[in-house]
């Protein structure tokens, strides 16, 4: 089943999250319409390759174009031809832009399923989900609806309180008009004392609406300070968590509408503040509240519209090289990055505000066209986009992310890459500068569910419980249970596995980066043990058919995969046969498919054969890996004879019980 076929049948909430990252970059009718030839496509490999990246890019509207053109239905027909000229236009003198988005969202889609396929969650999966329960939402959505509605009410009060200032006005002078000479007489003395009345209610009535507003404001503030402010910190910490291979970020159109019927909301108040100002300059009195009251309520709402909209202006994307979009917040010198910050509000308004960014500062102008001009070498617009309607910005020279490490060389990306996992999943604190002076530790808990993410962002399937619990005993050694061992900064990265010359998350690192490049498809298949100790292996495999076969990781090399299948001896007894592990310089030559396929063992001239006959448990080789075969067969050997002698006299060259095991030569 195609992998688009696999997201379409998830649940809602998943679905969710696949939505999140389809945009106008990659709109998500291109996926479905091309979802066949998108996944066939080497993308990844494209990212990286102008060259390989331009001829996609021509295919792809080659592709496009003929599905315009065979489109039944007018108005998708219409719809496809629009986004055919969209991605014509914006990627013409950048495809490698286009292969790096479109990379990125089949590794999001895979990330998202291998989420979905995977029973248990991890303790920072499920806080991440109990931060937003659905409960939590509806209560949000009910109190700022509320407020809505009071501010509502509230300019129905104003105008009344209008109206009422009115008809005293006029009868106010009316009065005055009338002659002298009867200011003594009895109708007029009646409507002196009805003046006064109207007098005395609009008095009530201005105090009534400055009181409600009051209340309104004090509301307002108590929402903000109680709730969004700290709905946006969670929701900060949830994108700490997913730049670091977490569950896909959603939430930030959700605080968005908040943040905007709660702006909406402040600037009502302010128009009305402003009316009742414009009232006094028509009718004021002695102890007329609005003087007295309205300058602080004034300045209440500026404060909190300041306020909302300094913590509304947010990165919405950390920044990233785009030959690396897995891994965040690691830049590069001499390598561009791009980040996207995004303004919360959605107000046509006028505002200056600065905020300070690391040691940048931004002047940011707000103006009528809702559009934000930034000010550095570099300008920027601010602009509306299509799908969200938010305003945004991408930048490629300036941010307010959380920290980055800095390289100057790709040999740094496994150490850059350790501090921000190990940064991002301790502390939530933005300007902890002084973190690894002292490092905190991570329980095994918490580290074991980010070291599975790496293997389902980076390759499209997490770790299950038995391959945690294996490399738990690499880390910390055998213990009857990891989750509250607690692994040391310096244990993690720095400190050498013993009797190797490597770090833990080094030798992890570099199996990752082996999946990525050369094992990934069959890693996705679930057909790669990986992570079984030497006596797991054995255990496994001692009671099954001859030629059972597994996979798995070598635990003495950097980036290294081997194989082990059983046989039998003379006794029936069952004897174990590993190969040499295969590196990325050998996969660069022959796919593991493949060498699955044509394996041999050459023995005391008897023809060869190739003893792997079941994947483990019972799996045949060719029902496992047949979709994988290229589809020539290396049918010869390239004359065994020529090379048995050399190889025979090599101490190199592996040899079980009298066996040469016979695969590199093709």
């Amino acid at each position: 089943m195609s992998q688009w076929k696999q997201i379409q049948q998830l649940d809602i909430k998943f679905l969710e999250q696949v939505d999140y990252f389809y945009d106008d970059n990659f709109p998500m009718e291109l996926r479905q319409v091309l979802a066949n030839w998108i996944e066939s496509q080497d993308w990844e490999t494209a990212s990286n390759h102008e060259s390989m990246a331009t001829v996609l890019f021509n295919n792809f509207l080659i592709q496009l174009e003929r599905q315009c053109s065979q489109e039944q239905n007018f108005l998708h027909r219409h719809n496809l031809k629009r986004i055919f000229h969209q991605i014509q236009v914006k990627y013409k003198t950048n495809p490698l832009h286009m292969a790096a988005v479109i990379c990125n969202c089949l590794r999001e889609e895979r990330r998202i399923l291998s989420t979905a396929s995977m029973q248990e969650q991890g303790p920072l999966e499920k806080s991440m989900q109990n931060s937003a329960t659905l409960e939590k939402l509806k209560v949000l959505d009910n109190k700022v609806a509320v407020i809505r509605s009071s501010v509502q009410m509230l300019d129905q009060g104003v105008k009344y309180l209008e109206d009422m200032q009115d008809d005293f006005d006029f009868r106010y002078k009316t009065l005055q008009l009338r002659d002298p000479v009867e200011r003594n007489s009895l109708t007029m003395k009646q409507e002196v004392t009805t003046l006064q009345e109207i007098l005395n209610r609009l008095d009530f009535k201005r105090k009534e609406i400055l009181s409600k507003i009051a209340d309104v404001i004090k509301e307002i503030d108590t929402l903000i300070s109680s709730q969004l402010n700290p709905e946006l910190k969670e929701w900060k910490r949830r994108q700490q968590i997913a730049c670091i291979g977490g569950p896909v970020l959603i939430g930030l159109d959700q605080l968005q509408n908040w943040f905007t019927l709660t702006a909406q909301s402040l600037f009502q108040i302010k128009r009305q503040l402003d009316k009742l100002g414009e009232l006094i300059l028509k009718v004021t009195y002695e102890s007329d509240p609005i003087p007295l009251q309205r300058p602080q309520m004034e300045e209440q709402v500026k404060y909190l519209i300041y306020h909302l909209i300094k913590s509304s202006f947010v990165v919405e994307k950390q920044p990233c090289m785009p030959t690396h979009p897995q891994k965040p917040l690691i830049i590069k010198t001499q390598v561009q990055f791009t980040t996207k910050v995004r303004y919360e509000p959605q107000l046509p308004l006028e505002a200056v505000t600065n905020q300070k960014i690391s040691k940048l500062t931004l002047l940011i102008f707000a103006c009528r066209n809702r559009q934000f001009f930034i000010l550095t070498n570099n300008t920027k617009v601010m602009d509306v986009e299509e799908s969200t309607g938010c305003l945004s910005v991408e930048f490629r020279h300036l941010t307010c992310s959380l920290p980055l490490v800095v390289i100057s060389n790709v040999s740094q990306l496994p150490g850059g890459w350790a501090s921000v996992m190990w940064y991002n999943l301790l502390t939530d604190d933005p300007k902890n500068l002084g973190f690894f002076s002292n490092p905190l530790r991570a329980s095994w808990s918490q580290l074991s569910e980010v070291l599975s993410w790496q293997f389902s962002s980076f390759a499209g399937r997490g770790l299950n419980k038995e391959q945690l619990n294996m490399l738990g005993d690499k880390l910390l050694g055998q213990h009857a249970s990891y989750n509250d061992c607690q692994v040391s900064w310096s244990k993690f990265w720095k400190e050498n596995i013993p009797g190797k010359s490597f770090s833990f998350w080094l030798w992890l690192d570099s199996i990752l980066d082996l999946i990525k490049k050369h094992l990934l498809p069959v890693w996705i298949d679930g057909y790669i043990m990986g992570f079984v100790s030497k006596e797991m292996e054995r255990a496994l495999l001692k009671e099954k058919e001859p030629g059972t076969f597994l996979l798995r990781f070598s635990e003495s090399h950097l980036g290294g995969i081997t194989f082990t299948w059983v046989e039998q001896d003379e006794n029936g007894e069952p004897k174990f046969i590993s190969v040499e592990p295969y590196t990325k310089n050998r996969l660069n030559a022959l796919p593991i498919a493949d060498i699955i396929r044509d394996y041999k063992v050459i023995a005391d001239g008897v023809v060869p054969e190739n003893p792997l006959k079941f994947l483990y448990p019972d799996i045949p080789k060719d029902e496992a890996f047949g979709k994988h075969y290229n589809s020539q067969q290396n049918k010869g050997l390239i004359s065994a004879n020529l090379y048995l002698s050399q190889i025979l006299s090599d101490p190199n060259k592996p040899y079980f019980n009298g066996k040469l095991i016979y695969s590199d030569f093709r």
